[in-house]
């Protein structure tokens, strides 16, 4: 796969369009063995909620039975998507580390969440609350 192109955005010459953050399994680099397994055991225990497993932003994710995606990994840091007025999402955002969602850079998810490994025993919870979360 070639490397992404560096594009100027309007009103800022010279400045990449998108530059990823941390290096992941599709820019090069590997996933943390354990979030990967984590991931895997709540892609296993979702399945049968509605949950089923595909890919968006070049990573691997979980859509609820409508076809949106609720939770993914990036890296080996987990994405969810509990609905912006949630307290899942107030609790998801308040660990050290904790941020919005930027897979373009620049252009913040306002209602995904990528959680630290620090807040990794809550992700199954997370991952919960997004699958049930109306879109």
């Amino acid at each position: 796969m070639c490397p992404p192109r560096s594009r100027a955005t309007a009103g800022e010459p010279g400045r990449p369009r998108w530059t990823p953050t941390r290096p992941g399994p599709h820019h090069g680099g590997t996933t943390g063995t354990d979030a990967a397994t984590r991931y895997e055991t709540i892609a296993e225990e979702l399945a049968p909620h509605g949950a089923r497993r595909s890919q968006m932003f070049g990573m691997p994710c979980l859509k609820d039975p409508t076809g949106k995606a609720s939770a993914g990994l990036t890296g080996d840091e987990p994405v969810c998507r509990p609905g912006r007025d949630s307290a899942e999402h107030t609790e998801a955002l308040a660990p050290a580390g904790a941020h919005l969602f930027d897979p373009a850079g620049g252009r913040p998810r306002k209602d995904r969440v990528r959680v630290p490994d620090a807040a990794g025993d809550r992700w199954q919870r997370y991952a919960e609350a997004a699958l049930a979360a109306p879109r």
